[in-house]
C-alpha cells in the first residue's frame, strides 16, 4: 500500500514538473511575441510616414505601358481560342 502512495506522489511530482516547464516555455514565447509586436508597430509607423521626394519622383516618371494594336489582336484571338476550347470541352462532357 505504501508503494502505491509513493508511486502516486511521484506521478503528481512529474505532472507538476511538466506543467512548470510548459508555463516557463509559454512565458518565454509570450515575451518574444510581445517584443515582436512592438517592432512590428515601429515598422508600421515608419511605413506610414512620408516617403522621400526622390522615391516619389522616380515613381512619377514612369511611362504607361501601351500594347500595339497587333499585340492586342493576338491576345484577343488567343483568348477566344481558349474560350472555344473550353466551350467544346463542356459540350462533350454534357
Amino acid at each position: 500500500m505504501g508503494f502505491m502512495i509513493y508511486a502516486f506522489l511521484m506521478a503528481i511530482d512529474s505532472i507538476l514538473a511538466q506543467i512548470d516547464a510548459e508555463i516557463a516555455r509559454l512565458t518565454h514565447v509570450r515575451s518574444l511575441l510581445a517584443s515582436a509586436s512592438a517592432v512590428s508597430a515601429k515598422v508600421t509607423a515608419l511605413k506610414t510616414t512620408k516617403a522621400p521626394a526622390k522615391a516619389k519622383a522616380k515613381a512619377k516618371g514612369r511611362k504607361k505601358r501601351v500594347l500595339s494594336a497587333d499585340a492586342r489582336k493576338r491576345i484577343a484571338d488567343a483568348q477566344r481560342k481558349r474560350w472555344a476550347a473550353q466551350k467544346s470541352k463542356a459540350k462533350k462532357e454534357a
